[in-house]
């Protein structure tokens, strides 16, 4: 693990070192702020993970990692302006703490300054890297409207659901994964399964995050407790729940998913009743797991010893405990 924290230090200096603008004050201070505020780190974590199992020249490359951190902040900027979310990682939202307005804006300059990080890529991986970026960014923008789109609807069906994440939250692990191997040179073939291999743990991700909104403890995670179950947010949750439910249970969901006005603590403790009644708990951690385990058959054909390293960080993050 001492190459993980040697990375990880080196991610947080270069993120500190930046400035991303001056003037005015107001327009660049909420990227300053975002990016401050900590978290994981864990696709910048990727990209040199990833790198580090071909070249060991880190620093050569970490302005590019951390150009991925700068785009994950920006759709986090943006989410939270649409979610109407208060917090972010346990501290008030950009929106919050600016106006919505000033979160939009600094959003959009954010987007530019990620491209500006990688323009000083070589000529024989920028056109390449720019493609893969694009790709991927307009993927999580597609993802995020499914999202909207979802609110809006009564049903939705698991695979639905599986395709918004992997759109809006997955594909940016594997794109940062493949980034990484790119740097190094690796052959298509690693970076192909490296990308599947982000695709697959990011869902599984995605998935636990749903159960952690529910089941965790609200200030180690950093989020509203039941803050999913109060939007009544299309979940994987909510979705099994709505397919398993019947008679008195089914009344009972539908009840709370109907009613306007209703106590939040009241909600969120009658609907984790019912997920856990059902079974719906179970039903997600088994899911997870089927997710985890088909990432790390995909991290198992890279050609690369180093990768155990890469398997170990992520078995470390999957370890969190609900």
């Amino acid at each position: 693990m001492k190459q993980t924290s040697k990375l990880f230090e080196l991610v947080e200096a270069d993120i500190k070192s930046r400035r991303y603008g001056q003037q005015p004050e107001s327009l660049y201070e909420p990227i300053r702020y975002i990016m401050a505020i900590g978290g994981k780190r864990l696709r910048p974590m990727l990209v040199l993970l990833a790198y580090s199992l071909y070249k060991k020249d880190f620093k050569s490359v970490v302005r590019y990692a951390t150009a991925v951190e700068a785009f994950h902040n920006f759709t986090l900027m943006h989410d939270d302006i649409m979610d109407k979310a208060p917090l972010r990682r346990g501290k008030p939202t950009v929106h919050k703490v600016w106006d919505v307005n000033t979160a939009i804006l600094s959003g959009d300059v954010m987007l530019i300054k990620v491209y500006d990080q990688f323009l000083d890529l070589p000529s024989s991986k920028l056109k390449e890297a720019l493609k893969l970026l694009g790709k991927c960014a307009a993927e999580v923008c597609e993802g995020q409207q499914w999202d909207m789109e979802f609110e809006g609807r009564s049903t939705v069906s698991e695979q639905e659901y599986i395709s918004m994440i992997r759109q809006k939250t997955a594909v940016l692990l594997g794109f940062s994964l493949e980034l990484g191997g790119l740097l190094a040179g690796a052959p298509a073939r690693d970076r192909k399964y490296l990308r599947e291999f982000g695709i697959q743990i990011g869902i599984g991700f995605q998935l636990r995050d749903d159960l952690l909104d529910v089941f965790a403890d609200a200030k180690k995670f950093g989020k509203l407790a039941g803050g999913d179950i109060i939007a009544n947010k299309k979940t994987f949750l909510l979705i099994k729940a709505i397919e398993h439910a019947s008679g008195k249970d089914k009344s009972e969901l539908d009840r709370w998913l109907t009613t306007r006005r209703f106590n939040k603590r009241e909600k969120v403790a009658a609907v984790t009743a019912l997920y856990e009644k059902l079974g719906i708990r179970k039903m997600t951690e088994k899911k997870i797991d089927q997710y985890f385990q088909r990432g790390f058959g995909s991290l198992a054909k890279v050609r690369s010893k180093q990768r155990i390293v890469l398997g170990d960080f992520a078995s470390a993050l999957i370890d969190r405990q609900v």
